[in-house]
């Protein structure tokens, strides 16, 4: 490993470049973006939403009508007869 102009080659992985480590960086590598703000913000984001959709499960908001797709009598007949033969 190396740095610098008199240096033949340095390794630098993504993780460090992107900030993507957590703790202790290695001297030769420069942080050029904190991602690891970023993963935590989209992690609490995520939750969030997930907890929304529960939420909304729970309390019957969701589905409404507009979210569920039909099916044809005869369609699930169909399925229903194939679902049950042996």
């Amino acid at each position: 490993m190396g740095a610098g102009s008199g240096c033949h080659a340095q390794y630098l992985l993504a993780e460090d470049v992107l900030g993507i480590n957590r703790g202790h960086y290695p001297r030769h590598a420069k942080v050029y973006r904190n991602l690891a703000a970023e993963y935590d913000r989209l992690q609490r984001e995520r939750i969030a939403a997930f907890s929304e959709f529960a939420a909304d499960v729970k309390s019957g908001v969701y589905p409404e009508r507009r979210h569920l797709v039909g099916i044809d009598e005869s369609e699930l007949k169909a399925f229903l007869h194939h679902l049950h033969k042996e």
